[in-house]
């Protein structure tokens, strides 16, 4: 008999996980997935066309609050759990639930999940979601560009419409994204990339993703998500720690697993964390992985226009996963906000509305911020709503995107941007370039 199988998983590494082990596998009956984190996942269907012949009825995703339902409906043999930034105590209250309702518990190791390049591939991945990945990747590309080479930068999934249409995604321009109706999460990671010039891949399907860059480009970014493992194997594993969470390093998961297995581990924020909490990290780094190089680094931050902060009451938008699931309480819109002289930041959560305060109140945010939502049209209405009614001078937007091109606000607006510290740079292009000799790409 075939074992059978749940998945619990988020839109992202589960697929992923189904698709380079279970998929064609006659030893197993994926019978569901589970999803957690992302909202309106469950009640679709994994379809047949990425299923493959073992699933001509594809499979159904159900809430992850069903799951100990569904083991004993499916006489479920074992349960894999596959989505990322969750605490070890997290990891640990799922799997003693399928124990007790009658199944093992799984996680997928680097071994059983990456898959080989003929390319070179640098992955930037990290310790928590919000540690400054994006700037750190952004960074990475540049330094290819200036020796020349042809790459292309692969985002870890955010696949939350047709899963079939979306299976492998390219993006080199900016109506790229249009064409693929993308959520403001995917704008945020894709439009600087693009605007770059950099092109971008993305979707569901990343053996055929893998395979269409092995046809055109000389090296592979690994743009890792929240801080879930490369779905590639790299070459030169580039992991960001955050002190502001000193300590995360080793109490979350998978980012435990990133922080042991990196080559550079970048401790990032260090203009905004206490010396004992850069010291911390550093030192776990130290005994976790001894043979990582250390880099450190800031992310400072620059606005369009300091005269919309300046003396003025601001309401302040984050990027969503940090506040989320990322547990933290400020982002870079707090820093500007407070770097240039805003005269308060006034709490938002009191005008919150719809699907944006039903986030909040999830995940008990208690900060004065509003995360930047944007899966559908519904959200993108209730963030405007929920922003509008705020009894503020004007807005702060913290997000890696332009907010104010995809929610016309009833206020003024300024976004902030930040980059990696220029200090850090020599450091990190010696890493690279190296890379890049030992594979022949440059003299």
């Amino acid at each position: 008999m075939r074992k059978r199988i749940i998945i619990m998983g988020a839109a992202g590494r589960d697929f992923h996980n189904f698709n380079v082990y279970y998929r064609g596998n006659e030893n197993y009956e994926v019978v569901a997935f589970t999803a957690a984190q992302i909202p309106d996942i469950e009640g679709r269907r994994y379809p047949a066309v990425l299923a493959g012949p073992l699933y001509p009825k594809g499979i159904g995703i159900e809430a992850e609050e069903k799951l100990v339902d569904l083991i004993k409906k499916y006489d479920v043999d074992e349960v894999v759990f596959s989505y990322s930034d969750v605490s070890h105590t997290y990891v640990m209250d799922r799997a003693s639930t399928a124990l007790a309702a009658g199944a093992d518990f799984r996680l997928m190791g680097p071994k059983s999940t990456m898959l080989s390049s003929k390319l070179p591939v640098i992955s930037v991945c990290a310790v928590r979601t919000g540690a400054g990945k994006s700037q750190t990747s952004r960074a990475v590309a540049s330094i290819l560009r200036k020796h020349g080479i042809r790459y292309a930068a692969v985002r870890h999934p955010m696949p939350y419409g047709d899963l079939a249409a979306q299976a492998v995604q390219r993006f080199d321009t900016l109506e790229d994204m249009d064409r693929y109706n993308c959520t403001i999460e995917e704008r945020e990671e894709y439009e600087p990339h693009i605007q770059a010039g950099s092109t971008v891949f993305a979707g569901v399907d990343y053996g055929a993703i893998l395979s269409a860059c092995e046809q055109e480009f000389q090296l592979v970014i690994w743009d890792g998500g929240n801080n879930d493992i490369p779905f590639y194997k790299p070459d030169l594993a580039i992991v960001l720690a955050d002190p502001l969470r000193a300590g995360h390093e080793q109490t979350y998961y998978p980012g435990a697993v990133n922080f042991r297995m990196a080559d550079i581990i970048l401790i990032n924020k260090i203009c905004s964390a206490t010396p004992e909490q850069i010291a911390e990290v550093e030192e776990a780094a130290k005994r976790l992985n001894p043979g990582a190089k250390i880099i450190k680094s800031a992310s400072p931050v620059r606005v369009d226009d300091e005269n919309v902060i300046r003396g003025k009451r601001v309401v302040v938008i984050e990027d969503g996963p940090t506040l989320t699931h990322g547990g933290m309480k400020i982002g870079a819109g707090t820093i500007a906000a407070e770097r240039f002289g805003a005269a308060q930041i006034v709490d938002p959560i009191p005008y919150a509305v719809g699907r944006i305060k039903e986030t909040i109140e999830r995940y008990n945010q208690t900060a004065p911020l509003l995360p930047a939502l944007g899966y559908d049209a519904e959200q993108l209405r209730d963030m405007k709503a929920s922003i509008d009614a705020v009894p503020a001078d004007s807005v702060v937007i913290g997000t890696p995107i332009d907010l104010g091109k995809v929610i016309e606000f009833n206020k003024p607006c300024t976004r902030v941007y930040y980059d990696l510290d220029e200090a850090a740079l020599p450091e990190l292009e010696e890493a690279v370039t190296a890379l890049l000799r030992k594979h022949g790409l440059i003299e």
